[in-house]
């Protein structure tokens, strides 16, 4: 990393990751609007990026009074980070042989996907990427084994969409989640489908690596975890899966589900957990690391040497260096985490069951509709499930709550209005491509997101004072979006 003059934690933030972290220099914000700094705004962006809550920036400065400029020695980074794996195996009460492969982003995380996979079948690895439009951006290039920006969190120039170096070929798959009409696609359909594409694979000899997606940027899971065992009974060594939990609207229980069956799991600290944008791990199944083919050679221009399972082959390739920016986000992200484990789940759900009702009352107010986050065939998931899917709404200004009447509002217009509401001071999650109208155009949609900091913090609320705070904040929004929904807007 290039040698600069003490600098402030916030100001290592924005550090060490890719283009996206830094914060521009007239509005002091970041790509995604955020900041690594508490700021005094109405925020439900978890879907998107967080800026640092109060408690988290206390924490950050009682865990390194002196500052991070030790954490660019690969000595310090090492055990930090090592450090950061017991709080995450304590957090999901994990196993100690569970292992820890973190990441400057959840775009990163890709990679790690690919390497646990590689080597496995001649004919390289067919990728399918359930859901495109409701993972990141980013991840359509990493996922096929490609640069997906220009720099990388070593500071390297690097070109986007060139192949990188020492993995195998590999095919990208696309499965969608949705219909056209923003309708969830059951997991038994979706399942059967993937299953033919599979059986194509196999006779090429080449692996299947299929995403679960579990909390997509609509809150989606797919497909089940029996459909999951299904795929696992007929191909067995002919697939791969990994859990895209970037979303980390995860239980503990659902990590372990995923564990148990040899499934790599990857989560964000930066939505749902309520760090600063970036950071990323991870979590291997036990053994996994060690068996696993040794490390691409282009992985030396991405990760650091610490971030890296000691027992993955061929590790040494990375730099011995440190990367004091996420090593804090890491820190913060995982604070939060903690502190949000140790919640009663009644706390939680209370505080989630007044969201519930808030943006409930927000859609009818608006005559607007909620875009459902799960398919029909879910209804019996567990209970656990259902409450972290909870925390995050998607509204779709198109369409009126019965369906019958659509708003010509297009995905580029929800850009617009998403914009226009931060300049008001209300940073709401990103559109996301999950509507169509007039046949193939994508139409508007925000999302309203919870996090685990503002669930700790309300959950100290009677029920009254929290009914009336998401009451406020609801009438803030809805005041805000009242005027881009009218038929002159």
């Amino acid at each position: 990393m290039t040698q600069i003059a003490d600098i402030t934690l916030h100001e290592w933030m924005t550090l060490g990751g890719d283009d996206r972290i830094i914060l521009n220099p007239e509005t002091g914000l970041n790509r995604y609007a955020s900041t690594p700094f508490p700021r005094d705004v109405l925020a439900f962006a978890s879907s998107t990026a967080n800026d640092l809550s109060p408690e988290a920036d206390a924490y950050l400065e009682e865990r390194f009074p002196n500052g991070a400029r030790h954490l660019e020695a690969g000595d310090a980074y090492a055990q930090c980070l090592d450090d950061l794996r017991g709080t995450l195996r304590a957090a999901y009460r994990l196993d100690a042989d569970v292992d820890v492969f973190f990441a400057p982003s959840g775009t990163d995380l890709e990679y790690v996907g690919l390497l646990a996979a590689a080597g496995r079948r001649s004919g390289g690895i067919v990728n399918y990427l359930l859901g495109a439009d409701e993972v990141g951006s980013g991840c359509i290039h990493s996922a096929a084994g490609r640069y997906f920006a220009e720099s990388t969190a070593l500071d390297m120039r690097v070109s986007p969409g060139t192949d990188i170096a020492g993995l195998p070929p590999i095919e990208m798959a696309d499965a969608p989640v949705r219909t056209d009409t923003g309708e969830a696609h059951e997991s038994a359909a979706l399942t059967a489908s993937l299953e033919q594409s599979i059986f194509a694979a196999q006779q090429d000899n080449r692996l299947a690596l299929v995403h679960i997606v579990h909390g997509s940027k609509t809150g989606l899971v797919l497909p089940r975890l029996d459909d999951v065992d299904r795929l696992r009974d007929r191909f067995g060594e002919d697939i791969a899966f990994v859990v895209d939990a970037c979303q980390a609207r995860i239980t503990a229980e659902s990590v372990k589900e995923y564990l148990q069956r040899g499934i790599v799991v990857f989560v964000t600290g930066s939505k749902f957990m309520g760090g600063p944008p970036f950071s990323g791990f991870a979590l291997l199944p036990p053994g996994l690391a060690q068996t696993s083919a040794p490390l691409a050679e282009g992985m030396a221009n991405i990760f650091r040497r610490a971030e890296i399972p000691a027992s993955w082959p061929g590790r040494d390739i990375c730099p011995n260096t440190g990367n004091p920016g996420l090593a804090l986000r890491l820190t913060a992200s995982l604070f939060e985490l903690m502190r949000f484990q140790k919640l009663d789940r009644t706390a939680a759900a209370r505080v989630i069951n007044a969201f519930t009702a808030a943006t409930d009352s927000l859609a009818a107010n608006l005559d607007i509709r909620k875009v459902a986050s799960e398919p029909a065939d879910h209804a019996g998931d567990p209970a656990e499930n259902a409450i972290a899917m909870r925390t995050l709404v998607t509204l779709d200004l198109c369409h009126t709550r019965s369906s019958n009447a659509v708003r010509p509002l297009s995905f580029d217009d929800a850009v617009r209005i998403h914009q226009a509401l931060i300049a008001q001071g209300i940073r709401l999650g990103q559109p996301v491509r999950c509507v169509r109208i007039d046949g193939d155009k994508w139409g508007a949609t925000l999302r309203i997101g919870l996090s685990m900091p503002q669930v700790s913090r309300l959950a100290a609320l009677s029920d009254q004072d929290l009914q009336d705070w998401f009451g406020r904040a609801m009438v803030t929004i809805g005041t805000a979006l009242a005027p881009h929904l009218s038929s002159e807007a």
